[in-house]
């Protein structure tokens, strides 16, 4: 079961930064062609410091950081969870090398189904190296409970 005492919680807190071949990259695998998204003198040249962070970038870069344990901790348990839903709140670009902070809390946790399903919320706030919000992150994870 699930541990519900975890809302409110901070999560560890990380920096990431995304390097211009994983963003290149990023944008062939997603379709995007602007030049903005895979070309540093474009991006430049459009008034960007860099290649900036496509839009659904900054969840990859959560996704890539060490669980830290909570997950085991409230009860998560990997072959039972689906991705729920995920959206974001953009307050200013993001690019290339920037070192940012992701600060994660667990804002909620709820049943559906007659308690077969657990929905734990997770909202992420990122502030870049200025201390500058960049964006606010949301998650939701579908837990199956059997």
């Amino acid at each position: 079961m699930i541990n519900k005492s975890f809302i409110g919680r901070a999560l560890p807190s990380f920096h990431a930064s995304a390097e211009p071949g994983q963003l290149a990259l990023f944008a062939k695998a997603t379709g995007e062609t602007r030049p903005v998204y895979t070309n540093e003198a474009a991006a430049r040249d459009a008034g960007h410091p860099g290649l900036p962070v496509p839009p659904t970038f900054l969840f990859s870069l959560e996704l890539t950081q060490p669980a830290a344990g909570w997950r085991e901790e409230i009860g998560i348990v990997p072959s039972r969870i689906l991705h729920g839903e995920q959206s974001f709140v953009y307050h200013r670009a993001a690019h290339a090398g920037e070192r940012l902070l992701f600060e994660p809390r667990i804002t909620e946790i709820y049943d559906k189904k007659d308690g077969a399903l657990t929905f734990i919320v997770k909202e992420t706030r990122v502030t870049n190296a200025k201390g500058e919000h960049v964006a606010d992150l949301r998650a939701v994870i579908v837990h199956r409970n059997l």
